[in-house]
């Protein structure tokens, strides 16, 4: 049958009917707030590129999690800024180092909030790269076991998830066994499987102080042009034991969201990234568009795509936009 017979702004008439029948919706518990961790007290330096997100002291972090809390938003990531740098990134696995500490203290006065730690070398190498430098490149194997101590020390400071986020070709297996053995069989690993070498990182690089110092990371990060490489990747990791997997950046990569997603029956989670926030925020501050419905319009679209989980820093403005929408 046709129209006029078939007519489907029938079922758009009111906001309750389309309410109603809305495929897609995005909840507050899908979403996991970013965060950045630096030495001192009472430090909130604010991040030029990226408007509304700072670099904290761990007591700015805590009230940064009890508001999580209060608005219903499940998780945080920590990325560290440490108080020291080297060669091979030996900072990333000192258990007295900052995410340590930051973890430390959430957890204890915290202990509801799930705490996700990013398990990368770039932000604490000198040299700003995910891995150690062998002959002027990245040598993967012998990054391992130094990612693998990351997430021992991260696991062992109490932290919930660990998400490797280096790119490194069999650092999940390399997690999983050093964790195992250390009776942390329980912490689940959330491999950023799919992890592209993105021009929207730059905001971030600032954010985290890991910008690298020579060269790039197209040689590890994959290339944009190919998503059955993207399958490959998230094959590999969950044979490894990867117990979850992510795509980033997730706005100009919602196709890859949902290949993965028809290829895999783990939670698929989609990084928001930093360039994606900084260009709403600047539009919005023009007054170029609504940043309410452009942000909440974003994350659906990522939730449609298949995104079970998402990484956002508009996690608390969502949230509280979700709230009134209820």
């Amino acid at each position: 049958m046709q129209f006029p017979t078939i007519r489907p702004r029938r079922l758009r008439r009111s906001a309750a009917l389309r309410r109603l029948v809305r495929e897609t919706a995005v909840s507050v518990s899908d979403l996991v707030y970013p965060l950045f961790v630096t030495h001192g007290k009472d430090i909130k330096q604010p991040i030029a590129s990226m408007p509304g997100v700072y670099q904290m002291s761990p007591e700015h972090i805590l009230q940064e999690g009890e508001k999580c809390l209060e608005l219903g938003i499940p998780a945080i990531m920590l990325f560290g800024l440490p108080a020291y740098k080297d060669e091979k990134g030996s900072s990333a696995y000192d258990p007295q180092e900052i995410v340590p500490q930051a973890v430390q203290l959430l957890k204890r006065e915290l202990p509801e909030l799930l705490v996700m730690t990013d398990v990368c070398l770039c932000g604490y190498t000198s040299h700003g790269h995910c891995g150690v430098i062998e002959n002027g490149q990245v040598h993967n194997d012998s990054t391992l076991p130094l990612l693998a101590q990351t997430a021992l020390a991260h696991a062992q400071a109490g932290a919930d998830m660990v998400a490797p986020s280096d790119m490194m070709d069999g650092r999940v297996a390399a997690i999983r066994k050093l964790l195992d053995q250390h009776h942390y069989e329980e912490v689940p690993v959330l491999s950023y499987a799919v992890k592209y070498a993105s021009a929207f990182y730059g905001p971030f690089r600032q954010a985290a102080d890991s910008t690298p110092q020579f060269g790039d990371r197209r040689s590890y990060q994959m290339d944009p042009a190919n998503v059955r490489e993207a399958l490959k990747e998230v094959e590999q990791d969950l044979a490894e034991g990867a117990d979850l997997v992510m795509v980033k950046p997730a706005l100009s990569y919602l196709d890859v969201i949902r290949a993965v997603k028809e290829k895999t029956n783990v939670p698929v989670v989609a990084y928001n990234v930093s360039g994606e926030y900084s260009l709403v925020k600047a539009a919005a501050e023009k007054g170029w568009l609504e940043e309410r419905k452009i942000v909440l319009e974003m994350l659906l679209s990522m939730k449609r795509a298949g995104a079970d989980i998402i990484l956002t820093y508009h996690a608390k403005d969502a949230a509280l936009w979700l709230r009134e929408e209820a």
